[in-house]
């Protein structure tokens, strides 16, 4: 069973090739729960609009079970980590302690820095993240798309193409190779794809 992700914002469930449910993570598990309950064998499969990783939720329980473990984790716990114990000295702003490894030119050029060397590592991680925020976005749109892609249109004639289209940034030529496969996953695999090509 895989680890259910933090910080899912929105989940999209399909119900073989149809759209079954889309929404908040709790809203999604309780129609899947209610839909599990009734006869039928048709696979129903939940995806993280964020990442297009599939998200197989616990549906034990009851609703408000299910619900609470789906509930955001407060005080950092939403980082996968424990929350941290509140104690005597500074407040907690969302500060995370990591070991940084640098040769001892680099440490003496961030001792030289105003601020020293956490002000001046902040500012360097900013502006690199800013100056790759319109790749970083295309890149993750073009992972999220494929991951979707190959779970659900994998075996169907265009998804080669249509993943080199999309990492290709050729939109025009993924719509085109896409345009056959059935409407709902065609039109949420597009959805997901659109930010590579902006």
């Amino acid at each position: 069973m895989r680890r259910m992700e933090q910080n899912i914002i929105t989940v999209t469930a399909f119900a073989g090739d149809r759209l079954f449910a889309s929404g908040q993570p709790a809203e999604v598990a309780l129609a899947l729960k209610a839909a599990a309950a009734m006869p039928g064998d048709v696979p129903l499969l939940a995806f993280n609009d964020r990442s297009g990783r599939q998200v197989d939720f616990d549906l034990s329980g009851t609703d408000a079970e299910i619900v609470a473990r789906l509930a955001p984790a407060q005080d950092g716990a939403d980082h996968g980590e424990p929350a941290a114990r509140r104690g005597a000295g500074r407040p907690k702003l969302g500060v995370v302690a990591r070991e940084v490894t640098l040769l001892p030119r680099h440490w003496q050029w961030l001792a030289e820095q105003p601020g020293g060397a956490s002000v001046t590592l902040r500012k360097l991680v900013d502006a690199a993240r800013a100056a790759d925020a319109g790749k970083a976005a295309a890149r993750t749109a073009q992972q999220a798309a494929d991951r979707f892609m190959a779970a659900m249109l994998g075996n169907r004639p265009g998804y080669e193409e249509a993943a080199r289209a999309l990492y290709a940034g050729n939109r025009d030529r993924f719509l085109a190779v896409s345009e056959p496969w059935p409407a709902d996953l065609r039109d949420h695999a597009r959805r997901l794809a659109e930010p590579a090509f902006g």
